[in-house]
């Protein structure tokens, strides 16, 4: 999960209308005197009752999700957000804010690039037949059995797998030939303030495009194309469908997210992957003391717009797959918040009550969440865990895994997926010409196809990387199980694949002590784990490490218990 991943709305940015109707994008770029807001029905309430109480409190509509009571707005009065939270008929309102920034390089993910230390030595590797030049070196679809999954089941054509990210770049190789064109759409128009100069007039990147990076990594996990060239995935036939809900820069706010959401469930996608948090806040709460009576109400605002979104997507079909986040932390007994806001204002210390808070979407309703695991099975340095929130665990890689060993602090200890050239361009790593940087070869891989085109990979890590670990094994469920619905559907029922992806993942137990320990890796106490919980189910691994081959072998049993 990337960290930057977050909820509160966008500056406004240009827009392009959707042809579904009642779905709201971002509208176009306000005056500056005019300041943007995303606002929230109170359940039950019409759209045309919200409308019209938006107009009194002095606010005018540019967009609309009807599915949940969203709405963008904008509105030239400064206390705008305090009237609409005051209105009966709403719940309240999201002021977007700028704050003239960019993020910093996310620091869990790329640690490699951070090191101190030459990133040189033997490394995990996949020990798996290889179907790709690059295969040997995915260790995480051999611990997940994906290999011998795809000899039962490779993926159906028919399965689609939204990618809720910062896009894919549709022009690489390995994910061209499972890129659904014709579902994909960008729900994020770049905001300047963060993702820089917009590369086109609208500010709404084309689909197919992916500046940040992190969408196309995830999506070469889930779905790159078995297709002797490069690396694959561990659902290799799947449909790839891009929902570019987060910004180049790594910001994932509410409207665009939600909006990604209910177009995922309005469109009949089978799986979405959410390996991100909604910011401004790594945490919403209700009413924390700490925050301003404007920031509850808008933490309330991005809560309840959550939970309808992503019970709207599960009610129609979609199976919704998170990443449990990379703040090395027991999502049920978190630490003080020092982090919020991370957008429109400075952050500051947040006590975090358990039972009023969440860490969205991970905490949200029909979420599978995954922990992240690095080559040995231990789990992770950096990823959250506990009982209240783990569903899962899938590969995730981990930099420091392999201490005493010549393995340790080596990249192949990370996660290997596809990424743009653009951005490897941006970061270094490649130059001009397309070729990889001097110092970069163990790091960043090139492949060219007979006809001259060429793919970029590279290392990640990161529950971001375990996440589309687990949404590929969903992916295959639906593949191997599921039944065509009316003349044109396909599809399963999200509680049954839940179900059967617990049922089918490798128990795995508490380490011993349970009180897990990162001194050698050179973390401190704060990164002291304890594993609660029994073989069957503990806050480390969940029902277990997910396994695609005893998912696609073993018979479907309704309503049999994990």
């Amino acid at each position: 999960m990337s960290k930057r991943f977050t909820a509160g709305a966008v500056a406004a940015a240009a827009s392009l209308a959707l042809t579904v109707t009642g779905l709201g994008v971002p509208a176009t770029a306000a005056p500056s005197s005019t300041r943007t807001f995303t606002v929230l029905a109170e359940s039950g309430v019409s759209s045309d009752a919200a409308i019209a109480a938006i107009t009194a409190a002095g606010g005018k509509v540019v967009s609309r999700t009807d599915d949940v009571g969203l709405f963008q707005v904008t509105s030239d009065r400064a206390d705008f957000a305090s009237r609409a939270t005051a209105a009966g008929a709403l719940l309240g309102a999201a002021e977007e804010k700028a704050i003239g920034r960019k993020p910093k390089l996310d620091r869990v993910e790329q640690e490699h690039l951070l090191a101190a230390v030459a990133t040189k030595g033997k490394a995990a590797k996949g020990n798996a037949k290889k179907m790709d030049p690059l295969d040997d070196k995915l260790w995480g679809l051999d611990m997940i059995r994906a290999d011998k999954a795809r000899t039962i089941e490779p993926g159906d054509r028919r399965v689609t797998v939204g990618v809720l990210d910062t896009g894919v770049d549709a022009s690489q190789p390995d994910l061209a030939p499972n890129f659904n064109w014709a579902l994909s759409r960008n729900f994020a128009p770049d905001l300047t303030d963060v993702d820089g100069p917009c590369e086109v007039a609208s500010c709404l990147d084309p689909v197919g495009t992916d500046d940040g990076g992190h969408g196309t990594h995830v999506a070469g996990t889930i779905g790159a194309a078995a297709n002797g060239f490069g690396l694959s995935g561990v659902a290799p036939k799947v449909s790839l469908v891009e929902l570019k809900g987060g910004q180049d820069s790594g910001y994932f706010f509410l409207n665009p997210v939600v909006n990604a959401l209910v177009y995922a469930g309005r469109s009949g996608l089978d799986v979405v992957n959410m390996s991100f948090y909604v910011d401004p806040w790594l945490y919403n709460c209700t009413a924390n003391p700490a925050d301003s009576p404007e920031a509850q109400a808008e933490q309330r605002t991005i809560i309840e717009a959550m939970k309808r979104a992503l019970t709207f997507a599960h009610r129609k079909g979609v199976t919704l797959v998170g990443a449990l986040g990379n703040n090395h932390e027991d999502l049920g007994d978190p630490r003080t918040d020092v982090s919020s806001p991370d957008y429109g204002a400075d952050p500051y210390p947040r006590p975090i009550d358990n039972a009023s808070c969440w860490d969205l979407p991970t905490e949200g309703p029909h979420v599978i969440g995954v922990s992240a695991v690095g080559p040995s099975g231990k789990k992770a340095d950096f990823s959250n865990y506990g009982t209240e929130q783990i569903s899962v665990a899938a590969p995730g890689g981990w930099f420091r895994d392999g201490f005493g060993t010549d393995t340790y602090r080596a990249d192949a200890n990370m996660i290997l997926s596809t990424y743009p050239k653009k951005v490897l361009q941006e970061e270094g790593s490649v130059d001009e010409d397309g070729n990889i940087v001097a110092g970069f070869e163990n790091s960043v891989f090139k492949q060219c196809t007979a006809k001259g085109e060429c793919g970029y990979y590279t290392y990640l890590q990161g529950t971001s990387m375990a996440s589309p670990h687990a949404a590929g094994v969903a992916a295959l469920i639906v593949s191997r199980y599921g039944k065509q619905q009316g003349r044109n559907g396909f599809g399963m029922s999200p509680d049954l694949v839940e179900q059967h992806l617990y049922r089918t993942a490798a128990e795995h137990a508490c380490p011993e002590p349970r009180l897990q320990t990162y001194t050698n890796e050179g973390r401190d106490a704060e990164f002291n784990a304890y594993c609660a919980g029994s073989l069957n189910f503990n806050g480390f691994y969940g029902y277990g490490i997910v396994d695609a081959y005893a998912a696609v072998k073993t018979p479907l049993k309704p309503n049999a218990r994990p």
